[in-house]
Parts: C-alpha cells; structure tokens; sequence
C-alpha cells in the first residue's frame, strides 16, 4: 500500500487580510491533492525572522514525524539568498529562505542535508521575484508530501545560514537579558533560560532574584500568572521555557511601553529588602 502524502505546516508573516496564503495552499492542492495542510500560524510580524525562527522552533516537535515546515518570512526574497529544503535526523523536513529562519528548529531536529531549490521541475514555469512562498516553496513542499526525494530539488547546500540569538550576560550582581520576542498577550520573552539563572543564583547561596525590565519596578518569578492579582507585573517562565515578563489579564508591552531589544535584569534581593 503506498504511503499516505506527508502532511505540510505553515507559518508566515502573511496576515490574514490578503490572498497570500490561500494561494500557496492552492498551489500544495494542484500538485498534491491528498495532502494534509496545517497552518501553524500567519500572525509573524512583518519581516521578523527572528520571531518566525523562534516560532517554528516552539512548534516543529509537536506534529507527526514525516511533517512538511514551511515557513516563509522573507524580507530578502529576490536576492542572492536561497531558496533551500532541509531534511533532519528526526524525519522532518523543512522548506524556506536561507537567511536563519529554519535554523533553530533544524538544529534541534538534527540537519541530514540541505538543498538548494533549483530544478525548474519542482517550481511554477514562472517564478516572480516577490512571491516565492507561491512559486518556489510550496512547490517543493507539495513534491516532497509526495514522495519526491530531497536531493532531486537541486545541488547540495554545505551550510545554511543560522541564526545567532544574543546570550544573557552576568556582570557582577547582575544576570543582563533581551527581550527577544513579543507574543500576541503582550508578554515580554527574554532571552534567559533556566540553566543560566539556575547558574546566576548560585552565587547568592539561593537568594531569592527580581527581574526588572529597563528601568522598572522589580518584580517577582513566579509559577503561573494565577499566582499574582489581576493586572500586577510578574515574571515567569512561559511555554518558551524561558523567563518572560507579564502582567496578568493584561499586555506587559503595553504596560512597560517595551518591545523587542528591550533590556531585562535579573538581580538578588537585597537582604534588607
């Protein structure tokens, strides 16, 4: 019995106003009709690779194994960066723009090989120079939940570009973070994991650490957002599993006017606090 196609999930910075999406779905339907599309999500801010990486990173694990990423946010689409697949050690497979956005969540699933897509077979007759999501990369996506083989979409690619997110900085008394992402509640994910503010406390035989964010109010880490009244500033560690900054039933962003780049601090209690 032949296998199922595999099934293919999108994440972009489409939105959901324009036709954009639809018609790479119609694009996936015309060549691979059986295939099971999913959509991870469209809401990735304009032009943010770094938040579209940190997106498809968060996600990629939770699907089938012979799963299709297809992931398209890119600013530079139409200039000397590739178009490039990526199959992984785990079985899935990755289709997008060589400029960092696959690379977290191809490091983590193991990279196998790449591909430049190349082969006029496996792309539209007539490829526009600012809508590859259409005419290159859902092709390619379409023909590998097919069962096309990677390697017949174009010549090898002996290292795609990665992604370098910036690592929390411990200077003396004080553990130095960034805001990295923002998601659509407003909460404020920095750039500090468990292991680095695990290591950070140590050296204040575990006193008790408040975070701040640029100039603000320190604040306390708490378990879950439940653990602190309504519209109260708190820290916490998300479904990022790294330490970010919320306010319940409430926008962090808005409440400290902070974006991404943002500074966070991570400090111990002063003992006469």
């Amino acid at each position: 019995m032949a296998m199922r196609p595999a099934p293919i999930a999108i994440l972009t910075d489409f939105g959901y106003r324009d036709h954009y999406v639809g018609v790479m779905k119609g694009v996936i339907a015309r060549i691979s009709p059986d295939t099971k599309i999913i959509d991870i999500t469209h809401g990735v801010p304009p032009h943010c690779v770094t938040a579209g990486a940190l997106a498809l990173a968060q996600s990629w694990r939770f699907f089938p194994k012979r799963t299709i990423f297809l992931a398209v946010v890119d600013p530079g689409v139409g200039t000397t960066r590739l178009p490039i697949a990526i199959e992984t050690t785990s079985g899935a497979r990755f289709v997008g723009p060589d400029n960092g956005l696959l690379s977290l969540a191809c490091r983590q699933a193991g990279i196998k090989r790449a591909v430049e897509l190349r082969s006029p077979r496996y792309r539209l007759t007539d490829v526009s120079s600012t809508f590859h999501g259409r005419d290159v990369f859902a092709p390619a996506a379409a023909h590998l939940s097919r069962g096309v083989a990677i390697s017949k979409l174009g010549p090898a690619v002996v290292e795609i570009k990665r992604l370098r997110l910036p690592s929390p900085q411990p200077r003396g008394e004080t553990l130095r973070g960034e805001i990295i992402y923002v998601d659509a509640f407003g909460n404020l994910v920095t750039n500090i994991d468990r292991p680095s503010l695990a290591r950070f406390q140590t050296r204040f035989n575990g006193r008790e650490l408040l975070v701040s964010v640029e100039e603000s109010a320190a604040m306390r880490i708490f378990k879950t957002y439940g653990d602190v009244p309504s519209e109260t500033p708190l820290a916490t560690f998300g479904s990022f599993d790294l330490l970010e900054i919320a306010v319940r039933d409430a926008s962090a962003a808005d409440h400290f006017s902070r974006r991404e780049g943002a500074r966070a601090f991570v400090k111990p209690k002063r003992r006469r606090d």
